[in-house]
């Protein structure tokens, strides 16, 4: 009897995750909010600015009014900086449904300000990509390589066959950890009026690093 009672609870709570899953995920791909937008590049893009307009919410992934789609040819290059430390689990990347969509991405981490000439090297990680016009597939990272970073690349080198490759949306899925980069500066300017109090504390956040 209550092995029947566990599988029907079992059952329901099946059920209840399905019904709740798009919300945990709206909550999960949250990382757009830590991202600098204001430093945020996008190489290649052919018209400015469009690069900053596919990271948005969860619930807006499948607009079709904010995209950016590239100029020369079909390569694209994302250089996003969070305002923190970031642990990425995760990536969305979603385009049109015809040979427009990215059909590969290459991930770098802490390579501020990359561009093209760079791309040669290994990356982190590589992912050949499905079409995915309503922004559902999900490709997990190798968690180790990609803990601490503070500005991610994302090198899109093709699509499926079209001059131009368009993205809708990009999803970062991942946690985030505020950056003690405030606390050394204000330690540092205390250093300069009191070196003799404060020199210390300005050694100790900057260990911090390790973790």
């Amino acid at each position: 009897m209550s092995g029947h009672g566990h599988g029907h609870g079992h059952g329901g709570g099946c059920s209840c995750e399905g019904e709740h899953e798009p919300a945990e995920r709206g909550v999960e791909y949250g990382l757009y909010r830590r991202i600098d937008l204001e430093k945020l590049q996008c190489l290649n893009e052919s018209r400015d600015g469009d690069g900053k307009q596919v990271f948005k919410p969860w619930d807006q992934r499948t607009d079709r009014e904010k995209f950016v789609e590239s100029d020369a040819d079909e390569e694209l290059l994302f250089n996003i900086p969070f305002t923190g430390s970031v642990k990425l689990k995760g990536i969305i990347i979603s385009g049109e449904d015809d040979d427009s969509h990215p059909a590969e991405i290459r991930l770098f981490k802490n390579i501020p300000q990359m561009s093209f000439d760079d791309t040669g090297r290994e990356p982190e990680q590589a992912f050949r990509l499905n079409r995915d016009p309503t922004a559902e597939l999900e490709y997990p990272t190798k968690i180790a390589r990609f803990t601490n970073v503070n500005n991610l690349s994302i090198h899109i080198p093709k699509n499926f066959g079209a001059e131009s490759t368009r993205v809708f949306y990009i999803g970062l899925r991942g946690e985030y950890s505020e950056a003690h980069r405030h606390e050394v500066t204000i330690c540092n300017y205390e250093a300069a009026a009191n070196p003799a109090d404060h020199k210390v504390e300005t050694i100790i956040p900057q260990t911090n690093f390790i973790s």
